[in-house]
């Protein structure tokens, strides 16, 4: 599995960037936000890569930033979106953008990417909501940091199907109740308060 391309940027077009690395091209092909920030060609060039395969195929998908390739791989979760759809989201919109339209439910922003239509909008909305992190300066302000334990509970709530908010809202009251600082405890005082 291909995660990291570092090499000499050969190529770049607003879809593709063709990178050599170690004497070998790979054909990789970006969105537009990370092809705006390409350097030049013959400049050394990072790229984070999605490797996707399939029977017929071996697609590699570039982008600069960790948080690009991380809502990449959380779009193509989404049913009905494949990557190339995905990679077309992500062009379409700036990435603190596209956080803020799920996290609103702002369909009508959503439609307006080309090859998103209102069901794939919506669908993008159901299941991004709760996982997406919130846009710079939105609601991180309103709650508390929480500490590593909070964390791990968090995600094990999350793990066993639970919204995000709904786990947060039960670890936070565990918290008031006076649930001991381990871990076990914790889970299991914060698991009966999950609604």
């Amino acid at each position: 599995m291909i995660a990291l391309l570092r090499g000499t940027l050969v190529e770049k077009h607003p879809n593709q960037a063709i990178l050599e690395v170690g004497g070998v091209g790979y054909d990789v092909t970006i969105p537009v936000s990370t092809f705006s920030q390409l350097p030049e060609t013959g400049a050394e060039t990072k790229l984070r890569v999605y490797t996707h395969v399939r029977e017929d195929v071996i697609a590699l998908y570039g982008f600069l930033t960790a948080d690009e390739k991380n809502l990449f791989e959380k779009l193509i979760g989404v049913s009905g979106i494949g990557p190339g759809l995905a990679v077309k989201v992500l062009s379409g919109m700036a990435a603190a953008d596209l956080l803020a339209a799920i996290r609103r439910n702002e369909i009508e922003k959503l439609v307006r990417i080309p090859g998103v239509g209102k069901k794939t909008a919506e669908r993008m909305v159901l299941e991004l909501r709760d996982k997406l992190p919130a846009p710079a300066g939105e609601e991180a302000a309103a709650a508390p940091a929480l500490s590593r334990l909070d964390e791990d509970v968090l995600s094990a709530l999350t793990n066993l199907g639970c919204t995000r908010p709904a786990a947060e809202a039960a670890v936070r009251k565990a918290r008031a109740g006076g649930a001991p600082d381990e871990f076990e405890s914790l889970f299991r005082k914060a698991l009966e308060l999950v609604r």
